[in-house]
């Protein structure tokens, strides 16, 4: 006797169709992701599978059942990326994000230098706007030098620490 399996096109309730999955032949659910899936089955661990297969299955019906939550979503965070602006480079490939108002201090050379981070993405330090703080850095020392490092924000980031304001 040959075992059918719901497909996200077929009418039984969501919860039944992943509720079956364990028991389904892995023949099944191979095909299951090709249905679901635009891409080749990047494993054969059966767990793996039948975990994406029931999100994927889940996803598509929450899609159809709930489309104005999900288009009320997608206006509010296109909303969301249109507030920020790009972050700040913090060296080899590590992004800095400072809110805006967030002040940044420095003990050198015996004189505490303070930076605020403005709203547009520059930062200002003594009544002057600038586009990074490697420029603040290298004005404050005199040589060059990395200004997330001279503020200490790429030891911050290394350790896992989130910078905030």
């Amino acid at each position: 006797m040959k075992k059918t399996i719901a497909t996200p096109t077929t009418q039984p309730g969501i919860a039944a169709r992943v509720a079956q999955l364990p028991s389904t032949p892995f023949a099944e659910l191979k095909k299951l992701w090709a249905q679901l899936f635009d891409m080749p089955l990047p494993t054969h661990n059966r767990s793996y599978i039948e975990r994406r297969v029931a999100y994927r299955m889940q996803e598509l019906e929450l899609a159809q059942s709930q489309s104005q939550l999900l288009a009320s979503n997608r206006r509010r965070i296109d909303a969301l990326l249109d507030q920020t602006k790009p972050a700040q480079k913090a060296g080899r490939g590590e992004l800095v994000r400072l809110a805006p108002g967030t002040v940044l201090t420095r003990d050198f050379m015996g004189k505490t230098h303070r930076v605020v981070a403005m709203s547009d993405g520059q930062f200002e330090y003594g009544g002057k706007p600038y586009n990074s703080l490697t420029a603040i850095a290298n004005e404050i020392s005199g040589s060059r030098w990395s200004g997330p490092a001279f503020f200490g924000l790429r030891d911050a980031q290394k350790n896992g620490k989130e910078v905030r304001a």
